[in-house]
């Protein structure tokens, strides 16, 4: 009966999870498809051209960029594979711009869901978009500085075909959506099942100094890896429910974010890069280790900021009074200046 309970609470909470975020990204994925049938994602490219010369890439790679940030890794995927051999890009090049898309992609959905759970959209686009850029930079100069990484690269991919009609396009966003609906409710079975053998305490007693560090909290230690191994948009389904709970405070929940926006599905979305011929060490080393240096040193500054001042330039107006605990005057009297 027990079991029923739980198995039937879950569900519960896995359906009004879903539906936050089919309600943000139901809508965007129609956009996102309209832009790329009228092919205006391509003049998004052109102002990224200057940034492609600065990380020793050249110009048509903006379109992979382009179409990375305002879609999906396999968008891109599908875009690099036209363009890769006529720009003869090396192993290092490849390994670059796959690291920055791997950081900044998906930005309509993965922004949006991130506002749900109580962060400033623009606040997390710039951090991100920066971010990439920035590592993309230490990269290039790293593997140019080194000499390394410079033989030609390779892809070892075909992309399948598109959907012929829109009928075989939607079908294929509803089974995408189903899917994440299955993986938000077996998540949450796992997390109750986890918390009843203790092993999130186990998890966040091994993890708690590197997060720590990070300026992420115990409370949002278990979700934050999930995250980072499978997701943003499974991580984020999961932090909305516990920052609904009032678990999680808004700091914890912004640094949870940002780290997850930074390096999330380490898994999946590096091996589908492997597969451009990108460098192991590069995309998935390179995108942790400074995903973690750039979030130790976003905390020395987050740190030193007010709680007002913090609030209004990296939350969502009101998700301090929805996630601050109760009594907390200081944050509460924050929630005003949210912006």
């Amino acid at each position: 009966m027990a079991v029923t309970h739980v198995v039937s609470q879950c569900f519960k909470n896995a359906v009004s999870v879903s539906a936050t975020l089919f309600r943000v990204m139901v809508p965007i994925i129609i956009v996102v498809k309209v832009l790329r049938e009228l092919g205006w994602i391509a003049y998004l490219a052109v102002p990224l051209e200057p940034v492609m010369a600065l990380v020793g890439l050249p110009a048509s790679m903006g379109l992979v960029w382009a179409t990375a940030l305002l879609n999906t890794v396999y968008a891109s995927m599908v875009v690099f594979v036209s363009l890769a051999p006529d720009a003869g890009l090396t192993v290092a090049q490849t390994t670059v711009l796959c690291t920055m898309l791997l950081i900044a992609h998906g930005l309509p959905v993965e922004l949006k869901v991130a506002q749900q759970c109580g962060v400033s959209m623009l606040g997390q686009g710039l951090l991100r978009v920066g971010a990439a850029l920035c590592c993309g930079l230490m990269l290039h100069g790293i593997f140019d500085g080194f000499g390394l990484l410079q033989q030609p690269g390779g892809v070892f991919w075909t992309p399948g075909a598109e959907p012929a009609t829109l009928a075989a396009w939607a079908l294929r966003e509803v089974r995408t959506l189903a899917a994440i609906f299955c993986i938000i409710f077996a998540l949450m079975l796992a997390m109750r099942l986890l918390e009843w053998l203790r092993v999130t305490d186990l998890l966040q007693f091994l993890l708690r100094p590197v997060l720590r560090r990070m300026g992420i909290g115990p409370q949002a230690a278990t979700v934050t890896i999930v995250g980072l191994a499978l997701g943003l948009s499974y991580g984020s389904g999961l932090i909305i429910h516990e920052s609904r709970s009032g678990r999680i405070g808004p700091r914890d929940l912004f640094h949870s974010l940002t780290l997850m926006g930074l390096a999330h599905a380490l898994v999946e979305d590096t091996m589908l890069v492997l597969l451009l011929g990108a460098n192991f060490n590069g995309v998935f080393w390179g995108r942790l280790l400074f995903s973690l240096l750039f979030m130790a040193l976003l905390l020395r500054v987050t740190t030193a900021m007010p709680d007002a001042t913090f609030a209004r330039i990296f939350l969502r107006r009101g998700a301090v009074m929805a996630a601050a605990p109760t009594g907390a005057a200081q944050n509460a009297g924050a929630a005003d200046d949210i912006s």
